[in-house]
């Protein structure tokens, strides 16, 4: 009965999350606020709702119903309590639950707000949430139901939400268990992450639709949105972060990035929303690239729909694909569907999406965000092509073609660059106008400070042209944003006669979007750091070797003394460590132990590395193979992976950066009538 119920719960949702939207547009045809208000109180039904089903399907996995083929697809007997829960996202019909789930309480934060001043965006922003649910809801309740059953038909095994005629329930002993390649503590972060990031885009999107179709075409519905998309990028950012972690700690990539489509079709809208980001900027403080602001948040939305379709429909050869499923063509049916109908409203009110001033400068502020706009475009453009010309291929000559990282590393490295550079002198330039003197005078310093740092490497670290040439990039991205803070510092200091710390404190509080970002480029910089030593001087090697043998790469020597293999079925886990003596220039350094896991649920096996990490490298070694019987050789591939961890330092700093950034300031209204009721409570005392 509990199936039952929870897949009933889920219809109800999807009829409620209808009823919501059309009641939404009824309301405004017959200009009826009952009716909106009963559609805003269908919306947020839907919260307690989709909770109530997902509650039922967590029950399910943890209590090791294996008649449902969800459970038993992802969750087996051996795995603990909190990777069950997990599992909830570990399955295709499960995270589409999830995503629903977030997306419902989304909606239904936003429908809580205050609307006196915006009631004429509370219908369709109702309406565009409602389409973007109802069309998930759909496909879990028609396609991808969670809830649906084994059957035992005439000695044949079916899978039905419902008992079909003679048939009776049929209960595997145990399941087949989560990948164990989900199983990894990152996998727990990292999709709740990415689908915060994605889900939370939605509402943005909401209101902008909302403001083309009503023709309040300032920009209010930027305002409102602001915070949503900070936080959805900072979602979407961590996410990607987390992911990179993943995949350097168990797919034996030798790094964190390997420009796997799926990995691609998840940095697509952080392209977008990260222009989106710098671009509303110039629509709030010079009234320019309205028209620009709605394509992007367009673009992320679509890309967001268009990544989901990516992942869920296998279409593509990728380590994170779920397998093949019928939902494809319906996803890009609603990708294509709201793409047009955005584009058509764009289309309408274009000329009122003109800029209210125009550009006058190519070095002013207003225009080098549009270049870094152009850039993030074309990155994307890269990448965009980079994932569909395989599909195409396949459609055309029926031959899938496989499109690889040099590829994209050549492609976009250039872009990338220039990103990097314009990070450096955009916040010199001036809103309006500037010019080449003052930029020149606004950044020699940083620029000299650069120069002297890619000498130093030169004569110390490298001969490499392109890696010069990025440390010079980065090292002037750092001394830039850095001056920055010590010029309004020092400014303050002496306008307001504070000690340095305090004037910089109170200048970073006083401008926490400013500042925030300013961390964010400084975290950037340093992740860039990690980027160019591990692209361009990444070593590496692979070897068969017997005990007490060694492989050398760089300046380090890998010593070969022991393997071991133990585990029983009953634990799950059969794990196969190698122990090797690490000597660096002939200095003795400790022991690392590569191991491979064989989870027997799954039949599956995991490769866990042996690392070892300092501020200069990472010597990161996998066991590749061995020989059970003789224990008499293993097969071991070693990777030098310089400065890779200050991609993890940077993205500490980025979080700090945006939670910063995002914080909410106290509301001026709030705290001016605190201090008129003090001062009228003070009047009356006296």
């Amino acid at each position: 009965m509990i199936v039952e119920f929870g897949y009933g719960v889920l219809v109800l949702s999807f009829l409620v999350t209808v009823y919501s939207g059309v009641a939404a547009v009824y309301g405004v045809r017959k200009k009826s606020a009952s009716w909106v208000e009963s559609a805003r109180r269908a919306q947020l039904l839907t919260f307690p709702l989709i909770s109530i089903s997902s509650l039922v399907l967590i029950y399910l996995l943890v209590n090791n119903h294996f008649e449902v083929s969800f459970a038993y697809e992802v969750t087996s007997l051996s795995m603990p309590a909190y990777l069950k829960i997990t599992a909830w996202w570990g399955g295709q019909a499960g995270s589409m639950l999830f995503w629903s789930w977030l997306l419902s309480m989304f909606t239904s934060l936003v429908t809580l707000r205050k609307w006196d001043r915006d009631i004429e965006f509370l219908p369709w922003v109702i309406l565009v949430s409602a389409v973007t649910l109802t069309f998930f809801l759909g496909m879990i309740v028609f396609f991808e139901n969670p809830f649906s059953r084994f059957w035992l038909v005439n000695g044949n095994v079916v899978e039905s939400m419902f008992q079909p005629v003679a048939a009776t329930i049929f209960r595997p002993e145990d399941g087949r268990g989560l990948n164990p390649l989900l199983r990894h503590p990152g996998m727990v972060i990292h999709p709740p992450m990415l689908y915060l990031g994605f889900v939370s885009y939605v509402i943005p999107y909401a209101f902008a639709m909302a403001a083309l179709i009503t023709g309040r075409t300032d920009d209010r519905w930027i305002r409102i949105t602001r915070r949503w998309s900070l936080w959805a990028w900072l979602f979407l950012s961590f996410g990607l972060v987390l992911g990179g972690r993943w995949a350097y700690d168990v797919l034996g990539w030798g790094g964190y990035w390997g420009w796997d489509p799926v990995e691609i079709a998840a940095f697509m809208p952080w392209l977008t929303g990260t222009a989106f980001l710098h671009s509303v900027m110039i629509q709030e403080k010079r009234g320019m690239l309205k028209q620009w602001n709605m394509v992007l948040i367009i673009l992320t939305y679509s890309l967001v729909i268009f990544g989901t379709f990516l992942t869920r429909s296998g279409v593509l050869s990728s380590v994170h694909s779920f397998a093949n499923s019928p939902i494809g063509p319906f996803f890009m049916g609603f990708v294509t569907l709201t793409l047009v109908v955005s584009v058509w409203l764009v289309i309408k009110r274009w000329n009122e999406l003109r800029s209210e001033t125009e550009m006058k400068s190519m070095l002013s502020r207003e225009a080098l965000f549009l270049l870094n706009n152009l850039l993030f475009i074309s990155i994307l453009v890269v990448c965009f092509w980079g994932v569909i010309y395989p599909l195409i291929s396949e459609l055309v000559s029926g031959q899938k073609v496989t499109v690889g990282p040099p590829y994209y590393e050549r492609a976009t490295g250039p872009l990338f660059a220039g990103l990097l550079f314009l990070m450096a002198i955009a916040p010199f330039s001036a809103w309006g106008h500037s010019t080449l003197q003052t930029l020149g005078r606004a950044v020699w310093k940083s620029i000299l400070a650069s120069l002297v740092l890619t000498f130093i490497l030169f004569f110390t670290y490298t001969q490499n042209l392109y890696a010069l040439i990025g440390f010079f990039l980065v090292a002037l991205a750092l001394f830039a944003t850095t001056h920055e803070f010590y010029r309004g510092a020092l400014a303050r200091q002496k306008t307001q006669n504070e000690n340095f710390f305090t004037a910089l404190s109170n200048l970073m509080m006083r401008n926490r979007r400013r500042y925030g970002g300013y961390i964010i480029h400084i975290s950037m910089a340093l992740m860039a750091i990690g980027i160019l030593g591990i692209e361009l001087f990444q070593k590496e090697t692979q070897g068969t070797v017997a005990q007490g043998e060694s492989l050398i790469v760089g300046e380090y020597r890998v010593e070969y003394r022991e393997l071991a293999s133990w585990g029983v079925q009953s634990d799950g886990v059969n794990y196969t460590r190698a122990v090797l003596d690490i000597y660096e220039n002939g200095i003795y350094l400790g022991q690392l132990y590569p191991r491979i896991d064989y989870f027997y649920d799954a039949e599956q096996t995991m490769t866990i590395p042996g690392q070892r990490s300092t501020f200069r490298d990472d010597l990161y070694i996998l066991l590749v193979d061995w020989q059970p019987v003789s224990n008499s050789g293993a097969t071991f591939k070693i990777y030098v992976n310089p400065l890779v961890n200050w991609m993890w330092i940077g993205s500490l700093v980025f979080l700090v950066g945006i939670i910063f950034a995002a914080w909410p300031d106290k509301d001026p209204e709030a705290v001016s009538a605190r201090v008129k009721k003090s001062v009228s409570q003070t009047s009356a005392a006296d």
